[in-house]
């Protein structure tokens, strides 16, 4: 598989996610763990039934602890901290310090052998985070004292998820088969969670199921799988840095749904990722002109 074959399977996680915000909307007031545990659970599910006719894919879950160590820690324990986040600090501002991670994937990539970090990179990153920032400007956002917490657990579930996409990179070797067991980790200690710290809620209509059975297949699912085949073998500076798509992509998909307005912070935002990504790929663009 080409760079550029893997990291359009990449980006194509990133357009999954950005329907994440809609359809949770849609599937009704399920407690966070809990739906972290019946998503993951479904993506395992989804995938794993593919090795009814090549058993054999079986094989890519015999890793070493290392190896279940990087994959629950990203998968799991990013969504621990970010849901701790959420329950301390106000959603809109931990959301905001949880989207430096494709800023952090872009500066950690300079770690990586064979990569290097240009000034561009940085300054596109930056306008990408900028248009984030500006999707918020109506929120009222205001630093508290009281809420220092919840900001350093948003900003830690940024560093696991930086350095799990990363470091996927480092393991190129492993599987993307192997992701199937990470989800199934995820699931059950997602549910050990709920069961700790959450009431049960269930989807209350078919069209709440749907909801549910789509973030499974999808943002919870089948994004995974693609992220790591776009960390492992595709551009990880550019996916870095089109991650901030992810949160525009979600605004628009949740006025198109009828759920949130369209407004002018939504039009900035858009033409700051959109230069932020052209700034970021400018020796692409430069190599091919």
């Amino acid at each position: 598989m080409s760079s550029a074959g893997a990291t359009l399977i990449g980006f194509s996680a990133i357009v999954m996610w950005s329907l994440l915000a809609a359809l949770t909307a849609a599937s009704g007031p399920i407690p966070p763990f809990q739906m972290n545990a019946m998503c993951f659970a479904i993506g395992a599910l989804a995938a794993a039934l593919a090795w009814v006719r090549e058993p054999a894919r079986a094989k890519a879950l015999r890793q070493p602890p290392l190896v279940w160590l990087h994959g629950v820690a990203g998968l799991f324990g990013y969504h621990a901290l970010y849901f701790a986040a959420l329950r301390i600090a106000p959603p809109a501002e931990a959301s905001l310090v949880n989207y430096l991670w494709p800023l952090l994937i872009v500066v950690f990539s300079s770690l990586l052998p064979g990569e290097r970090l240009r000034g561009f990179h940085i300054a596109g990153a930056l306008l990408g985070f900028v248009g984030v920032a500006a999707l918020s400007w109506s929120a009222d956002l205001a630093a508290r004292p009281e809420h220092a917490l919840g900001y350093a657990l948003a900003f830690a579930a940024a560093l696991f998820w930086a350095g799990y996409s990363v470091l996927s990179r480092r393991m190129a070797s492993v599987p993307t088969d192997a992701v199937v067991g990470f989800c199934a980790v995820t699931a059950i200690l997602s549910l050990a969670a709920h069961l700790a710290f959450e009431t049960t809620v269930w989807p209350q209509a078919a069209g709440a199921w749907a909801a549910v059975i789509a973030l499974g297949l999808g943002p919870v699912g089948a994004a995974f799988y693609a992220w790591d085949i776009g960390c492992k073998r595709g551009d990880i500076r550019m996916l870095g840095v089109s991650a901030y798509a992810a949160p525009l992509l979600s605004t628009i998909a949740l006025v198109v749904s009828g759920y949130a307005q369209a407004t002018a912070s939504l039009w900035l935002a858009c033409a700051l990722i959109v230069s932020g990504a052209i700034v970021a790929s400018a020796d692409k663009l430069r190599r091919n002109a």
